[in-house]
């Protein structure tokens, strides 16, 4: 379990780094995080501030509390995708019900998100919110 979770993580942290990368360069977050290193290329000033931020939440969290967290947010970011694709129309080549199974995506993320515990739950959606509040605050 120690070793699924810490890859797990490790993936996490490394799709992280690369969101932020994104949103800095679209000036969500701060232009200094859309650095890509010279001989790497990889965003490597978002993916140690997200490394940090991950270093205080455990360090000064409960580690299951920072994993519930985690997980409800990754729901959610799972059932954005899934509402995403409920956008797309049919599939002729392949005859896939791809609404049906955006759908069944949607709904089972939440459920998913919503039957973590409590505190877990709402500090992910309430972490979300505030990031919602300052994306729509930040584009008026």
């Amino acid at each position: 379990a120690a070793v699924a979770v810490t890859g797990v993580l490790l993936s996490l942290l490394a799709g992280v780094g690369r969101t932020t990368l994104a949103m800095a360069r679209r000036h969500d977050l701060p232009a200094a995080l859309a650095a890509v290193h010279p001989r790497h290329r990889v965003p490597h000033r978002a993916e140690l501030v997200v490394a940090a931020v991950v270093i205080v939440v455990v360090a000064l969290g409960d580690v299951r509390g920072a994993i519930g967290f985690s997980s409800c947010t990754v729901l959610v970011y799972y059932a954005i995708t899934n509402a995403s694709a409920l956008t797309l129309g049919r599939d002729p080549a392949r005859k896939l019900p791809v609404r049906a199974l955006a759908a069944l995506g949607l709904v089972g993320c939440l459920l998913l998100a919503v039957s973590l515990p409590l505190p877990s739950v709402l500090a992910g959606f309430g972490v979300l919110a505030l990031g919602a509040a300052w994306y729509a605050l930040r584009h008026r």
